[in-house]
């Protein structure tokens, strides 16, 4: 288990991330850059995002849990601040061509953008061969990881939501 504090403005926010969370990254450090598009085609690059308080959703259509939590994240934070211009969420899904992708936004609902990720070139750039997909990384405005959770637990889910609105402050 290893222990991570983040800075968020005056605020020190400790948070244990377990081992088992397979994660590759640890908070505080710059976020991995990647470069990929949306299910509708549009480029998106983490780095052209700095400035923005960014949360990165990771998921698939074959993922029970991501089916879970998707809607709390559509209602609970998406709903929320994406009329923010400081705020940009992004689904990015494991390994699944357009198509599919496109179909999984819509079977949810979500409204969110969701992001190609051929081969799970971004989500191994954050966790480990193997690791369960369902996991979500927030990052402050100057790039760096501020918050990870991982599977969908009510708790840190609500947490999460406090760092977010921290950031935006």
């Amino acid at each position: 288990m290893f222990l991570f504090t983040t800075f968020t403005r005056a605020e020190t926010i400790e948070k244990e991330i377990p081992a088992d969370y397979g994660y590759i990254v640890e908070i505080g450090q710059q976020a991995p850059d990647f470069s990929t598009v949306t299910a509708d085609g549009q480029e998106v690059k983490l780095s052209d995002l700095q400035g923005k308080v960014v949360m990165l959703q990771f998921t698939a259509s074959w993922c029970g849990v991501c089916r879970k939590e998707m809607p709390h994240i559509e209602k609970e934070v998406w709903q929320k601040h994406k009329g923010n211009s400081n705020f940009a969420l992004f689904g990015i899904d494991l390994d699944e061509p357009k198509e599919k992708v496109q179909q999984f936004a819509q079977d949810i609902p979500v409204t969110y953008p969701l992001l190609l990720d051929p081969k799970g070139t971004i989500f191994y750039k954050y966790a480990e061969k193997g690791a369960g997909v369902t996991r979500n990384v927030i990052i402050n405005k100057n790039g760096k990881i501020a918050y990870m959770t991982r599977l969908f637990k009510q708790e840190e889910f609500n947490e999460m939501k406090k760092v977010i609105e921290k950031l935006l402050k």
